[in-house]
């Protein structure tokens, strides 16, 4: 299974930085540069997580941590719709007919 998973995600002739995942809705990275935008996604994250503290008032906390979320959560499902395959559910690995679209 695992190595037809790695085939289907080297199967991307129109170069997409993520491909759909097999099972459910969604993306996965499919080249350097989707894996590149996801640990950049996560580490902006990780990097605003640590500015919270027991000092923090709730309010600072919305704006200095939710708000940012919201924005770069936002912006990066943006880069994977113009970037990545046109989502849609699927369960398992498509058929010859449904990777021509």
């Amino acid at each position: 299974m695992i190595n037809e998973y790695i085939a289907y995600l080297k199967n991307n002739p129109k170069g997409y930085w993520f491909r759909r995942k097999l099972f459910g809705w969604g993306w996965i990275p499919a080249t350097w540069q989707g894996w590149a935008l996801t640990l950049g996604y996560v580490a902006l994250i990780l990097g605003l997580a640590f500015t919270i503290d027991d000092q923090s008032p709730s309010q600072e906390v919305t704006f200095t941590f939710l708000l940012p979320i919201f924005i770069l959560t936002g912006a990066f499902i943006g880069v994977c719709y113009k970037k990545g395959e046109k989502p849609k559910w699927q369960w398992g690995i498509p058929s010859r007919d449904d990777q021509k679209e």
